[in-house]
């Protein structure tokens, strides 16, 4: 008999469950009621049936709080199928204290929402025909979390977010709150729920992959572990509906064995260097007992950290296919606080979305959860790598027995779901835990090499992230580099500090947090991998308008309380006010020119840290840096924070100021002063010279002739003041790498009774063979708000193709971050925005969906 599944999705019900604690004032649902729908959360179900209000919505998030202290109840029934010699009840993700009860009889004790449970019910279930009940009793994550906080009084309970009881719970971190995210403790079958019944079964199934140098004829060994009596195993792998290899096999000892070769393989890449071939590998248990199909992408993939010719430290760069690759992307949080009603569309909407912008990689951060599966073949069929924290955040996490064990399970369950992805491209064992161990400091001692002595210490997690990941690492995924903690520097735990610019990876949080530094100095904040860095601003109008009670709701304005309850920052209110009067003109009214500007000022910030960055990867020997992961692409709610797109997925304008930071060609722009002193002592007699540096880059891999051009104007008038070709003419700009061209004299440019501050450049890239417009760059003198530019509504010319799917830009004077927006109530799909213009030019921008007129928003608009 074949192995059969049967969903149990349906007929479920939720209460409250009685308690001595629940309080008068608290609303007792004690009434069964059906569930929203199947996999949800009690949250889902209450906001279904109106018993509370939208969270979202407002300051609602206060009136919930009493969900995450109360212990509820889900039940269903259903009736058996045809049995067969084992029964079992996969429940892939409860969230998180659950006992769960089959036939009346205690079947299953969790404690850990990430853990997929496989539960023998063969003596439980009633025969073919029978109803079976089910009931699920979820306790309080928190209330438990508080309780193994004071049976520790001894360990350091410290943490950066949230409430440090959630140190003692494997459970999502965020939901106990962020800096970006409310704190909504949720609870429930948060993951599908089935029956399975087999003779025999493929318990386990992996592939490991050996991609050499040639890239040629790649090795598969093909492992399937077998549970129950079963006599072979046939793996077939195919492409495209085409069978290439296939190999049969006996089950010895439970376990299946082949090696599989693939000659002239189709090799999987990164979006833009490559396809992504996806193999359809197949495993069929005793011609059709059960069957396990996986996708697999054939690709060599390597973490590269080797030494620099002429600085210090290593590398940190990722190469497939021996192409070492330039990584810019994003740090990823749950899209929803609400994680069951995220669907396959939407996960596909915001990948897709981070594809659009330009961006190769997507850290999935460490206080989320570990994705689900489509978010992962998302990535594989989209050609997105996949940076993967363990479910360890901001902290100093304890280590009893019991807990360690969950955590092995937990990874071991996790790695074995994820690890035949191609887009899997490194594991982290946690993020900023060990900068929390440094800023206290808790004992850690390098030159300690004993494991158990490690749990005796202050900083007991070290255990988990030096000895029990990468060994279930080594164990279950060995293909993939494993990082004991992000941000981290050297090869060795302890041969640097989380700050080491030079080695291992970095957080750059010295603009915004920290010192508070000034954007424009991010080339001096450079490391060899920046995995995370960000600057806040203001979500769409619309998005501001949906948690607000409508256009005449006096909280309607920049600095009201619900506006300021919508941002979770710590002195959020300071440091946009200090970013936003260091570098701009503002006013606080209207809002939607605020929300504008505070979106130029992010998107001036992040296209600045991508475009000095990316300047650093200056061919091999040269890799300074290798990437860059802005904090962060997604919203979780409603809210003011460091996404570039907010949670109804509107883009601000850092997306389109990051793609165009990440395109295939780009031409960059820095300005310096250089000062000659006439003596050491003098103030006076100081030669002041200011420059413009100016730089090209390609990420394709074939070198191209080039020449660039220069022109620079007046910002207040338009007039022209000088044109040319720079770095004496044509030259070859090579691929995969970025090149200086030349250093201009401002002065030079600008004419002798010219104010600077006043004088923008046109740097253009272009294709000497073709003629063709490789890369942009419009240069304005900093901060902006130096800068005389207020541009009038009739200085621009917004002209709108017949077809609607193109509009053409013109201007008079130079103009900064064009925003184009439709009138009325639609909202079209725009290929670009906060664009830059210069007189003597077009700009085209790309649009979808265009149904009305279209109005623009420029820096300086009276």
């Amino acid at each position: 008999m074949a192995r059969t599944v049967t969903p149990l999705h349906q007929g479920w019900t939720f209460a409250q469950a009685p308690h001595a604690n629940d309080a008068a004032r608290d609303f007792a649902v004690t009434e069964f009621r059906p569930v929203a729908q199947f996999p949800t959360n009690v949250h889902l179900d209450l906001l279904e049936h109106g018993l509370i209000p939208d969270p979202f919505i407002g300051k609602n998030e206060n009136l919930v709080q009493w969900i995450g202290e109360r212990e509820w109840v889900y039940k269903t029934t259903f009736v058996s199928p045809k049995l067969s010699k084992k029964s079992v009840i996969v429940f892939e993700g409860l969230d998180t204290y659950a006992t769960v009860v089959v036939n009346g009889k205690e079947v299953l004790k969790s404690e850990n929402m990430f853990t997929e449970f496989r539960v023998d019910v063969t003596d439980v279930l009633k025969s073919e025909g029978g109803e079976n009940s089910i009931e699920i009793r979820f306790e309080s994550a928190f209330l438990r979390g508080k309780e193994v906080k004071e049976s520790m009084p001894d360990h350091h309970w410290g943490c950066w977010n949230g409430d440090s009881s959630r140190l003692a719970v494997r459970k999502a971190q965020y939901h106990y709150g962020w800096d970006w995210g409310p704190t909504l403790l949720t609870t429930g079958p948060w993951k599908p729920v089935y029956l399975e019944t087999y003779e025999a079964r493929i318990s386990d199934i992996r592939y490991d992959i050996d991609v050499p140098e040639s890239l040629k004829d790649v090795k598969i060994v093909a492992t399937a572990e077998v549970e129950g009596s079963a006599q072979n195993v046939k793996f077939e792998v195919s492409l495209d509906g085409n069978v290439v290899e296939t190999a049969e096999v006996n089950v010895k000892n439970g376990v299946a064995k082949a090696e599989i070769e693939v000659k002239n393989p189709q090799l999987w890449y990164p979006v833009r260097y490559g396809k992504q071939p996806l193999y359809t590998v197949k495993a069929v248990l005793d011609e059709g007992v059960d069957e396990v199909v996986k996708r697999v992408g054939l690709r060599r993939l390597r973490l590269v950290q080797r030494p620099l010719v002429d600085a210090p430290g290593t590398t940190f760069f990722f190469e497939v296919n021996n192409v070492p690759i330039w990584v810019g992307g994003s740090n990823w949080i749950p899209a929803d606080n609400f994680i069951p009603r995220i669907s396959n569309q939407k996960y596909r909407d915001w990948l897709e979305l981070l594809v659009e912008g330009g961006q190769v990689m997507a850290r999935v951060w460490a206080g989320g959860i570990y994705e689900h599966d489509i978010f992962y073949d998302t990535a594989d069929e989209l050609g997105i790598l996949v940076w993967q924290d363990f479910g360890f955040g901001c902290g100093n996490y304890p280590t009893t027995p019991s807990l360690l064990a969950s955590i092995e399970g937990e990874a071991i369950s996790n790695l074995r779901r994820l690890r035949h992805h191609p887009s899997l491209a490194i594991l982290a064992g946690n993020n900023e835990d060990y900068q929390y161990q440094e800023s206290i400091p808790l004992d850690y001692d390098p030159t300690d090499l004993d494991p158990e002595s490690w749990l005796t210490t202050s900083f007991p997690a070290r255990y988990i992230y030096e000895k029990l990941l990468p060994d279930a690492c080594a164990t279950h995924c060995p293909g993939v580099s494993y990082h004991p903690g992000s941000p981290l520097g050297g090869k060795g735990v302890g041969s640097a500090t989380t700050t080491d610019p030079t080695r291992g990876d970095l957080h750059q949080w010295n603009v915004w947090h920290q010192q508070q530094l000034p954007y424009q100095d991010f080339d001096k904040l450079s490391g060899r991998f920046v995995s995370e860095f960000g600057m806040e601003a203001f979500p769409h109008v619309r998005t501001l308008d949906s948690y607000l009670a409508g256009p005449a709701d006096p909280e309607r304005h920049a600095q009201s309380g619900t506006v300021d309850f919508h941002n979770k920052a710590d002195g959020h209110e300071r440091r946009i006010a200090l970013y936003m009067v260091e570098n701009f003109r503002f006013s606080y009214a209207p809002l939607e020119g605020y929300v504008h500007a505070t979106q130029l000022m992010q998107s001036e910030c992040l296209s600045t840290a991508y475009r000095l960055w990316r300047r650093e990867w200056k061919g091999r020997g040269r890799e300074y840096n290798g990437g860059a992961l802005v904090w962060q692409i997604n919203d979780c709610w409603p809210v003011t924070s460091w996404a570039i797109v907010d949670y109804y997925l509107r883009p601000k304008a850092a997306f389109w100021g990051i793609k165009r930071e990440l395109a295939d060609f780009t031409v960059g722009a820095k300005r310096s002063v250089r000062e000659r002193r006439g003596d050491k002592w003098t103030r006076v007699d100081i030669e002041r010279t200011e420059q413009l540096e100016v730089w090209v880059g390609s990420f394709v891999l074939e070198g191209r002739e080039v020449e660039v051009r220069a022109r620079s104007f007046v910002a207040g008038t338009g007039e022209v003041l000088r044109e040319g070709v720079l770095a004496d003419g044509v030259f070859t700009l090579e691929g995969n790498l970025s090149r200086e061209v030349t250093v201009l004299d401002v002065k030079d440019w600008a004419g002798a009774e010219k104010d600077l501050n006043q004088v923008v450049f046109a740097v253009y890239l272009h294709d000497v063979k073709t003629g063709e417009q490789l890369a942009r760059r419009v240069d304005w003198a900093q901060p902006l708000k130096y800068v005389y530019t207020s541009p009038r509504v009739e200085d621009v010319s917004i002209e709108v193709s017949e077809d609607k799917t193109r509009v053409r830009l013109r201007a008079r004077v130079p103009v900064k971050g064009l925003v184009l927006e439709e009138t009325g109530d639609e909202e079209a799909k725009w290929e670009d925005q906060g664009v830059d213009l210069v007189p003597g030019e077009t700009v085209e921008v790309g649009v979808k969906g265009l149904k009305g007129g279209v109005k623009g928003w420029w820096y300086g608009l009276q």
